[in-house]
């Protein structure tokens, strides 16, 4: 008799993508010649509100946005995500 999946139980990216896994499920993309991981943020998960770096308009809670912080940056992982910045998806977008 086959197992059933318990709902909401971890399973293995199919592709074996580790790298998204290792970095909370971000992406590695590149913008403006630079390297970035960047993850989506639905608008159920936004409970706080965030400043855009790139129009200074706040990001208000409920809305769904950008994570992005840098992949190449200078002091390390542990650096980069501390300086990791919310952005507005549009304004992400023309980076």
């Amino acid at each position: 008799m086959p197992r059933k999946h318990r709902r909401g139980a971890a399973q293995a990216p199919r592709g074996g993508d580790v790298t998204r896994l290792a970095n909370g499920g971000a992406q590695r993309v590149t913008r403006s010649g630079r390297e970035w991981f960047v993850r989506e943020i639905p608008a159920h998960r936004a409970e706080k509100a965030y400043r855009c770096p790139s129009c200074r308009n706040e990001i208000p809670p409920g809305q769904a946005h950008v994570v992005a912080w840098s992949a190449e940056h200078l002091f390390g992982d542990g650096a980069a995500v501390q300086e990791r910045r919310h952005w507005h998806a549009h304004c992400w977008r023309l980076v």
